[in-house]
């Protein structure tokens, strides 16, 4: 079973190079001609084309779309109507509306959708997962997440959209369901004309609240998980790839109970590489992907409702 990527630049030689070197490889779909020598010396014997139409007789089953967001929607609907199973880069699409349409068509397709939201695959957040499911940490209150660093900043995308995604895949995925409420607020502190700093607010059907800061204009790089639950706290630092449970809660008589903390997890894994192995394993069993699209379209439809929040303070 062949995979072909679609975009092999910045990000997408990543992919490119991870599935070769897992021996998928069976085609790159790239149209920019100064990276064709490179790809040709790189990968001798390796198909290069320039559109997904030309992979019908490649032989490949998928395709991995790795190309400006824009073009998102357009290349997954064409490469799903032409047979293949889809993998695509976050976000998904730019609207909720494009999402859901590449959701139902691949539903009623029978094809693969699965999203490129990396953070959910690696290994301390399956910890994580794993381990609220187990009950560690009781009832689950609140998730706090910080994705900060003094970064480039943009001109056409916020804070939100281009720091956010991943962090938003992994709340709705730990909680496990949709929020039914979402705030958020911004500032545009840069004469560019979009929010450098924006703090989102989930709150959803079951009583968990989760609030994500996003920013590129801050002194330091910070990307941190925090977990408050009702035996105790759970903090990920993604930077040092390290969870920490701190043993403190307070009791029912509002007293303070400390009973320290203890790093219980640390590994520094290769998420791309699980993440496409992932994808790999479902074009063989046809199961739902961990990010699936309708897990896509939850993280744009939130982020896309955030958008109106923040146009409208």
């Amino acid at each position: 079973m062949k995979v072909a990527v679609a975009g092999a630049g910045n990000w997408g030689k990543n992919l490119v190079r991870t599935f070769h070197e897992m021996g998928v490889l069976g085609a790159i779909v790239e149209t920019d001609a100064a990276r064709l020598p490179s790809l040709t010396a790189q990968y001798p014997g390796m198909p290069v084309v320039l559109a997904v139409e030309a992979l019908k007789d490649l032989g490949v089953s998928a395709v991995a779309i790795a190309t400006p967001v824009p073009t998102h929607y357009d290349l997954a609907l064409k490469s799903m109507a032409l047979g293949l199973d889809v993998f695509v880069e976050k976000p998904l699409t730019l609207s909720s509306e494009q999402a859901l349409t590449l959701v139902d068509f691949a539903s009623s397709h029978r094809r693969i959708l699965m999203v490129g939201h990396l953070l959910l695959y690696q290994p301390a957040v399956r910890w994580i997962s794993q381990f609220l499911k187990e009950g560690g940490l009781g009832k689950l209150y609140s998730l706090h997440q910080e994705r900060l660093n003094l970064g480039r900043a943009r001109s056409v995308e916020n804070a939100l959209w281009s720091l956010g995604v991943h962090d938003v895949a992994v709340a709705l995925h730990l909680v496990g369901e949709a929020p039914s409420h979402i705030l958020a607020s911004g500032q545009k502190a840069l004469p560019t004309g979009v929010d450098d700093d924006v703090y989102l607010h989930l709150r959803f059907p079951g009583g968990v609240q989760a609030h994500l800061h996003t920013s590129w204009l801050w002194p330091e790089k910070s990307r941190k998980l925090t977990l408050i639950g009702e035996k105790g706290m759970l903090v990920f630092d993604e930077i040092r790839q390290s969870v920490t449970l701190h043993r403190k809660t307070i009791g029912a008589d509002l007293n303070h109970v400390d009973g320290g903390e203890e790093k219980v997890f640390e590994q520094a894994g290769e998420p791309l590489r699980l993440e496409l192995e992932h994808f790999m394993a479902r074009l063989q069993d046809r199961a739902p992907a961990l990010s699936d699209g309708m897990n896509g379209f939850e993280v744009v439809r939130v982020i896309e409702q955030a958008g109106h929040a923040l146009e409208s303070q």
